[in-house]
């Protein structure tokens, strides 16, 4: 069988083609806008393909879905700074690229898209399920569920609801908030916080990428469906995380409400249906911190991020 990644030059997909290499034919479809080595480690695979290209550009992508028999749409402007920045790409990339996908797939073709839970917003009440409200506030989190709205309504997706994203990566990303926090322990022995009481949950990238697997090969059962996607033993405020970055290295933490998110986040989520249908997180928040010390100390400067 043969998967196509679109973005899969990218923080998540870079490292998802290990996970799915072995076993199918990858094509990486990707513009390449951040990095031209993220992918190096799979040229010498006969079973990965590499097609430089953009999702808007709209002939060339239809003729790759069609050619495939799993795609996994990743492409996308991620992040509330980046969007801002560029709001008619991330309304073409984000949203209408997607739709283009979801229109010209087959029933019989597997498609499994990542949205983000930042679209439920600030959850008042409970536990963030995954029949809990969409809320998002900023374009980022607004494109990205109107994207997950079009698959959910076409028959053969099945959508994840992904926590905030950590660990080591190919293509690093130093802008994601545990990446972040344990590069400025590491620099300045301080982080100032802000919004110390909201509530995030976080996953490792390894078992983000061991859940597209757990789907392709369940695909019977999770099929059509949505799931949340985190570690729900990491549902913590950013007072609490830096607390626990702390346990690893020399670090002051001060507290300052002088500002806000713009992207404003303040949930607790549960992933138990995904965790049901038989999955299990295996990357704890100790050892990803033990292994983003181990990655900066390699790479100097955390020179990746969505800005």
């Amino acid at each position: 069988m043969k998967v196509l990644i679109t973005g899969a030059a990218g923080y998540i997909g870079s490292e998802l083609i290990a996970h799915l290499i072995n076993e199918y034919k990858v094509t990486a479809l990707d513009n390449m806008m951040y990095d031209r080595t993220s992918l190096l480690r799979y040229a010498a695979h006969p079973n990965f393909t590499f097609v430089e290209g953009d999702v808007r550009n709209t002939k060339a992508l239809l003729r790759l879905v069609a050619e495939h028999d799993i795609i996994i749409p990743l492409a996308a402007l991620v992040g509330f700074p980046l969007c801002d920045k560029d709001p008619r790409g991330a309304s073409e990339i984000n949203f209408a690229a997607n739709r283009l996908i979801a229109g010209s797939k087959s029933p019989d073709q597997v498609l499994i898209y990542p949205c983000t839970n930042s679209g439920y917003g600030v959850a008042k009440d409970g536990v963030c399920t995954e029949e809990s409200p969409l809320n998002p506030v900023s374009l980022y989190g607004k494109t990205k569920v109107q994207a997950e709205q079009v698959y959910r309504d076409t028959p053969g997706c099945t959508t994840f609801r992904l926590a905030t994203v950590f660990g080591p990566s190919s293509r690093m990303r130093s802008d994601l908030l545990v990446n972040n926090f344990v590069w400025r322990a590491l620099q300045d022995r301080l982080i100032v916080l802000y919004e110390c009481g909201f509530m995030r949950n976080y996953v490792h990238l390894q078992d983000v990428c061991r859940a597209f697997k757990f789907v392709i090969d369940n695909w019977d059962s999770c099929k059509d469906e949505t799931y949340n996607l985190g570690n729900d033993s990491l549902n913590m405020n950013k007072l609490q995380l830096a607390e626990q970055i702390a346990q690893h290295l020399p670090l002051e933490i001060i507290r300052a409400e002088f500002t806000s998110d713009p992207d404003v986040r303040d949930y607790i989520v549960s992933s138990e249906k995904m965790y049901k249908e038989g999955f299990i997180c295996q990357y704890n928040l100790h050892m990803g911190i033990r292994q983003l010390i181990k990655t900066y100390a390699m790479i100097g400067e955390p020179w990746y991020g969505n800005y």
